[in-house]
């Protein structure tokens, strides 16, 4: 599975895409940040989002997107800038057919180190260990773009079984 992560941010949006299958090794097969300037319009930096994000896409072909999910800071400001580079990310992939994949920080940081509380120091260390790289990716939102593939990775295989074995157990016309 091919997974391109992205760590939602409008002045640096972390993209990483990672190859591999739960319990096989991983590689990384890119790595990197979008920056837009801060005193640019609006308007011009979700543009400069998505051709970045566009470029990754056409690059590197995912079969899945999996985008940090937002979640609410003290900072209302930068939660909107987060909310809305991750709309234009999910926004790409669903132009193209390609399924996008939610994951919070804590779900990722228990995925890639084994705890939800993990400091960003620790998952950068372990994403450099899981994909045998010589130092961990810089800045961390980079790395914090592979370990949300690195997650998916691993998670979407019980996801599914799980989504499966709810629809063969729910009666037909019924929603859970």
């Amino acid at each position: 599975m091919r997974v391109l992560g992205v760590d939602p941010g409008l002045t640096r949006c972390g993209v990483g895409v990672v190859e591999g299958a739960a319990g096989r090794p991983l590689t990384m097969l890119g790595v990197g940040v979008v920056r837009t300037p801060i005193d640019a319009e609006l308007g011009d930096r979700l543009v400069a989002v998505e051709r970045g994000i566009e470029q990754w896409l056409d690059e590197h072909r995912p079969e899945v997107v999996a985008v940090e999910r937002v979640f609410s800071q003290h900072n209302v400001s930068t939660v909107m800038g987060t909310a809305q580079a991750s709309a234009v990310a999910m926004l790409c992939a669903a132009r193209r057919g390609i399924p996008v994949a939610l994951h919070t920080p804590s779900e990722v940081k228990a995925a890639v180190t084994g705890s939800g509380r993990a400091d960003k120091a620790q998952v950068g260390a372990m994403v450099t260990r899981l994909l045998r790289l010589a130092a961990p990716p810089k800045p961390a939102d980079a790395a914090d773009a592979l370990a949300l593939a690195i997650c998916h990775i691993w998670r979407a295989p019980a996801k599914n079984r799980l989504q499966q074995a709810v629809a063969l157990h729910t009666p037909k016309g019924r929603t859970r």
